[in-house]
């Protein structure tokens, strides 16, 4: 029986994480004071603004192939600034991506010019190809071979292949290298603080952690701190190069460490949540708890799973952890379940927590692309709302965007043009254009896979991938075993619902002639607020049996048939369809012409299959379980996110049943097949108050999209998707 109970925590160790909060939020305070509003992920960098740094460059001014990138990267390790956090147990940091600190990327040549035409029309800002880091390590290769391991793995295969060319294992060389003079450095660094240091505790703390980055110079590690320190190692040089920033399944990497040392004597319990501690404020690189083994007959919550949700909930920084949600297995205890409802029960308290990341959805659709069962079971969260199977998947999911609504816009071009307006024919040539962006991207990826080996490889991540090093190939050429490439549509409910209004005012009630449609199209609305109003006012997709629902399905499953039925042109890659739209509806939006739903030009779209805020105003019924059941049911359907956002006010929560109805809500989101839920319970008064004054909650932690971040941190117009989304709840 798994240990359920919350971690007893000690004064000591209570402040020490407080600390390392409140560090936190001052270094977020000095980089946004510099570098600006920060819409992606709150990543961990501590920013040194003396920092520069000269690389070594290609005849074309240009960093690009795996030598010269691993020789750039090996001396960038060695020159920026050693870093450890006193009230930490862990070192090191990292100060930013590469290319802030030199020109890293692909050579003209290698870029796919005669896409530049179809990507300009249809606005394709997000094509794929050059997609970097959005796949998912398998960290325990690390951790078992450490990182001289790794480097001895390097070259043995170097050996033993013989590539005529070594560019590939000589980039891979030099980086080793690089990080094990790099680890050394914070080992130095620790004895000179040891040495500086009067507090008894911080003085051993600083002894503790040059030993441990001593030992990790020379052998994998073998205690939980050892592999703590060492997945630390990990996430800065992972989020150096090009921002990567997945671990994996956390308690199932570290549990054999956790309870071989806390047998021993050697490590207790607060202890080990102070170390997590730190290493969520190293990185906020996605992490799952929970789940189930690949045979799916036993469930993989331990106590360790307990001990890093703790963690979490003390630091209250934003963390991107994931708890993994299943059906209750026969027979199995309710570990799983108290998970569950323990992570409900932060998130209510806390204001924001983990994502849920759904079973049936996730495993059940990734059969559906051919693949044992099994296998689906072993993808865990690793990015905003995608998973992957550690080391074993490449599947470049949350790099494209396909807006429909563009799509709908050239159709109704077309159509206008032709003079012959019927419903019908506007399908058909939504679809005509729909399939010429889906059938750039693919072309896209095409390119993708010929020149990203010698262009920019995943000189990180095929380290810890089972294959690249074995076979000399980089993850995207043929490094892994699975190669399922992503393509997410967006804008579904804006398309969907135009579609409805057409339909409804426009053909069968003829208050709006085709003409007149066009003409409010042209003239954004202008003048035309009643019209407007009459087009937006229709059942909209997210009631129950509307058309505008009936849209959305038949939108998905055109969708869906176009990405599946045909792979990659010229190399057959496989390709798996998603909607996700990041926190990019404003900026989508911005490029965009009015669209017949009552949107202005240069509105926001809707949010990845999500309906759009508002759609359930005079629906008597709760709000989130329409949007769930909405989003639910338009599911891709083979095993790539489609995620939904609840953003909830803590009052309305209270009325509804508190977190037994949420957690009620979650496992029958599951159950339907939807695959990730995010969520944020606040009090409208705080959030408003907070939109207006940031400064004022500078460490108030929201989920954006599938991501964690402070709320102070996030420009206006991110902030303010946040708040339409949760007022309209």
């Amino acid at each position: 029986m798994v240990n359920t109970e919350k971690v007893k925590m000690s004064p000591l160790y209570l402040t020490l994480i407080r600390q390392l909060h409140q560090d936190k939020v001052e270094i977020n305070d000095r980089k946004i004071g510099r570098l600006g509003s920060i819409d992606i992920d709150d990543h961990g960098f501590i920013d040194f603004p003396e920092f520069h740094f000269e690389p070594e460059v290609c005849e074309d001014g240009l960093v690009h192939g795996c030598a010269l990138i691993g020789k750039n990267f090996r001396r960038f390790l060695n020159e920026m600034p050693k870093y450890i956090n006193r009230s930490s147990a862990l070192a090191c940091c990292w100060a930013g991506t590469l290319d802030r600190f030199m020109p890293l990327r692909l050579a003209e040549e290698n870029r796919p010019a005669q896409l530049q035409e179809t990507i300009r029309k249809y606005r394709i800002t997000q094509a794929g190809f050059g997609g970097m880091n959005h796949l998912c390590p398998d960290t325990e290769i690390g951790l078992r071979l450490g990182w001289k391991g790794l480097l001895d793995k390097i070259r043995y295969y170097r050996k033993r292949n013989n590539p005529a060319d070594p560019d590939f294992y000589e980039g891979e060389e030099q980086l080793v290298l690089g990080i094990l003079e790099w680890v050394k450095a914070h080992q130095l660094l620790a004895e000179q603080l040891a040495r500086e240091e009067t507090d008894p505790f911080r003085k051993e703390n600083y002894e503790a952690i040059a030993a441990v980055n001593e030992a990790l110079c020379y052998r994998a590690p073998e205690t939980f701190r050892e592999a703590v320190q060492f997945l630390a190692h990990f996430q800065s040089v992972d989020r150096t190069y090009c921002g990567g920033g997945a671990l994996g399944s956390l308690d199932t990497l570290l549990e054999e460490y956790f309870e071989r040392d806390t047998a021993k004597g050697i490590l207790t319990e607060e202890e080990a949540v102070w170390m997590i501690a730190s290493l969520f404020f190293n990185d906020t690189h996605y992490t799952q708890i929970g789940g189930l083994t690949p045979a799916g007959d036993r469930e993989v919550t331990s106590r360790l799973s307990f001990v890093i949700l703790d963690a979490m909930h003390l630091l209250q920084i934003p963390t991107n952890l994931a708890v993994r949600v299943h059906a209750p297995v026969p027979g199995q205890t309710e570990e799983a379940e108290i998970l569950l409802k323990r992570a409900v029960e932060y998130t209510l308290e806390d204001g924001s927590g983990v994502c849920y990341s759904l079973e049936k959805g996730i495993s059940e659709g990734f059969s559906k692309n051919g693949f044992p069962l099994e296998l689906g079971r072993m993808r865990v969260k690793c990015g905003c709302n995608w998973v992957a199977i550690p080391g074993r998947e490449y599947p470049l999911q949350d790099v494209t965007r396909v807006n429909m609504a563009v799509a709908l816009h050239y159709a109704l071009e077309d159509l206008e043009a032709e003079g012959k307006y019927t419903t019908e024919r506007l399908w058909e040539l939504f679809c005509t254009h729909l399939g010429i962006m889906v059938d750039c991207i693919k072309k896209g990826y095409d390119r993708h896979y010929e020149v990203m080996q010698k262009g920019m490889p995943e000189i990180v991540l095929n380290l810890f991938m089972h294959g690249p090093m074995e076979r000399g190939l980089n993850c995207s050429n043929g490094g892994v075993d699975i190669l399922d490439l992503n393509i997410d549509g967006i804008a579904l409910a804006t398309t969907a619902d135009s579609f409805a209004a057409i339909e409804q005012r426009v053909v069968q009630e003829g208050k709006i002639t085709w003409e007149r449609l066009f003409e409010l199209l042209h003239t954004n609305y202008e003048g035309a607020e009643r019209e407007r109003l009459m087009l937006k006012n229709i059942r909209r997709y997210g009631s129950p049996q509307s058309a505008a629902e009936a849209w959305a399905l038949k939108i998905r499953d055109y969708y869906v048939k176009i990405c599946k039925e045909t792979p990659t042109p010229e190399y057959h890659l496989m390709i798996v369809p998603g909607m996700f739209s990041h926190g990019d509806v404003y900026a989508y939006g911005k490029n965009l012409e009015a669209t017949p739903n009552g949107r202005f030009a240069g509105d926001p779209i809707s949010h990845s299959s999500e309906p759009d805020p508002g759609f359930a105003r005079g629906l008597d019924t709760f709000s989130p379980a329409l949007k769930a059941n909405a989003v639910a049911v338009t599911q891709p359907g083979y095993g790539n996110s489609a995620p939904l956002h609840l953003d909830i006010d803590t009052g309305l929560v209270e009325n509804e049943g508190g977190a037994d109805a949420l957690v009620a809500l979650i496992h029958a989101h599951e159950q339907a097949g939807g695959t990730l839920i995010n969520m944020n319970c606040i009090s409208k008064e705080k959030l408003l108050k907070a939109h207006e004054d940031p400064k004022a909650y500078p460490d108030l932690v929201v989920r954006v999209t599938g991501y964690s971040a402070f709320f102070a941190s996030l420009s206006k117009e991110y902030r303010q998707q946040i708040v339409d989304r949760f007022l309209a709840e």
